[in-house]
């Protein structure tokens, strides 16, 4: 299928509106740019439930708090379309924040309480930034499903908070974290790391890894994580924190009961990194 490039709601409407006559099948696969191979894993998935994929890319100035790296956040338009469309996209969605956010815009989705821990906590109103944006998304490509990584696990819980308490009636579907092959989780952030950085990153899964076969074998949870958390600094990473959660609700968990999900944040230099580990 030829790819279609649009820059604005009213070509995105007049693709959508091709796609509908044919009675296509509609798969949403929002992203911030800089791709990897890991949102072609989105894309190659959407492609695989839906006859048509619509790729968003936005960088979001809404989910960037006032010290964090808007300005610096990767871009390169062009190499974007060029990986999306070898994935499997039918319509690329790239507005300027104009398009979204014209002058006078003053509304916002709030995330509720799912929006202030863990990630929600270190970036107050991050969540809000995603909820808002996803919406309005949604909204203008109305797709019959939308694809969103597990690496962003606590976006992934808050996106389906949204879409079900806003009745808007998408299917939200998490595809599993696409990793290196030393199992760092890909992320565009990971260009920020040095070559030591780099090679250190990697431990951030592992030490997942460990807690979580610890915690299934029946070792305490809290001692666990507080070796993991000194393993790590050891490390160099600065930990924000790594937690045992409820897999749905990201409830706390004082004793293991499945399904549950370990998330972590930590930052190596400048870099900060965000990975979990479901724990079946």
């Amino acid at each position: 299928m030829q790819l279609t490039i649009t820059r604005d709601m009213e070509s995105l409407q007049d693709a959508l509106g091709a796609l509908a006559v044919e009675g296509k099948r509609v798969a949403l696969v929002p992203t911030m740019g800089a791709l990897h191979a890991g949102h072609q894993a989105l894309i190659a998935q959407a492609k695989e439930v839906a006859d048509a994929v619509v790729v968003t890319i936005f960088v979001n100035p809404k989910q960037f708090g006032e010290n964090e790296d808007f300005s610096k956040y990767p871009r390169a338009l062009e190499e974007d379309i060029k990986k999306a469309h070898e994935a499997g996209a039918t319509v690329i969605y790239a507005p300027e924040a104009s398009d979204l956010y014209p002058e006078g815009f003053q509304t916002s989705i709030s995330a509720g309480s799912l929006g202030t821990i863990l990630e929600g906590a270190f970036r107050p109103g991050h969540f809000d930034g995603v909820a808002t944006v996803v919406t309005k998304l949604l909204l203008r490509t109305l797709p019959h499903i939308a694809l969103f990584g597990e690496k962003d696990y606590q976006q992934l819980c808050v996106i389906q908070r949204v879409t079900a308490d806003l009745d808007i009636g998408v299917e939200i579907a998490g595809v599993e974290t696409v990793r290196e092959p030393d199992g760092l989780a890909m992320s565009s952030r990971n260009a920020y790391l040095s070559a030591t950085e780099r090679a250190t990153a990697p431990k951030l899964y592992q030490a997942l890894q460990l807690c979580a076969q610890s915690i299934q074998s029946g070792a305490a949870i809290d001692p666990t994580l507080a070796e993991a958390i000194a393993a790590l600094t050891k490390e160099g990473f600065k930990v924000d924190y790594l937690e045992l959660r409820s897999e749905y609700t990201l409830e706390a968990q004082e004793t293991y009961t499945s399904p549950a999900r370990l998330l972590v944040a930590a930052s190596l230099g400048t870099t900060r990194l965000i990975d979990n580990l479901s724990l079946e």
